[in-house]
């Protein structure tokens, strides 16, 4: 059975996996400086998930657990606190991927719970999992004030776009991030 509860820093690395699953390989290389790669981004990825500054951080985790095993996971921060829990992220790329993204484009805004991440495990997939972790998500925006969740969904992923639409979420308006068109999507 499946159950949804609060991270912990000593699942970052399988966090920091589910995360990158979320952005796609392609993605993550794009954010890496020359002669860096996927292995480099994991590490700071899960550097990221163990502090408590970050964007990233397993305290703005939700994972879905079989047993011992993290199989899902939603992060989830305030919109309006966005540049404060980038400066890890910023001054971790320099260290990790050698790359400066201090003129990063915003992903998200105030007045929003931004769902930065959302992802199964292959094996776990269509059993309602993400739809658990977004209600929950939901949930933790209403708790918080804050009066919808936002994504961002690439425009090449028309199953994730289908999953967020089946769950009431609508269109606001496009976006560029990681070097994919995104539609920026509401709840």
């Amino acid at each position: 059975m499946i159950e949804l509860r609060e991270a912990t820093r000593s699942q970052a690395a399988e966090i920091a996996s589910l995360i990158m699953m979320a952005m796609t390989d392609d993605c993550c290389l794009y954010f890496c400086g020359d002669g860096y790669g996927l292995e480099d981004f994991h590490k700071m990825m899960t550097s990221l998930v163990q502090r408590e500054d970050s964007q990233y951080s397993y305290r703005n985790t939700l994972v879905a657990m079989d047993g011992g095993e993290v199989v899902g996971i939603a992060v989830s921060y305030d919109g309006g606190r966005l540049h404060e829990l980038r400066q890890a992220f910023i001054a971790s790329a320099k260290a990790y991927i050698g790359k400066d993204h201090s003129g990063i484009d915003d992903e998200t805004q105030a007045g929003e719970l931004y769902l930065d991440s959302v992802a199964v495990l292959p094996e776990y997939r269509r059993q309602g999992i993400a739809r658990q972790l977004i209600k929950v998500t939901k949930e933790r925006a209403t708790a918080m004030g804050l009066p919808c969740v936002g994504l961002l969904v690439d425009r090449g992923n028309p199953s994730g776009e289908a999953l967020y639409a089946s769950m009431g979420f609508r269109y606001a308006n496009d976006s560029m991030w990681g070097g994919h068109p995104m539609k920026h999507l509401i709840l």
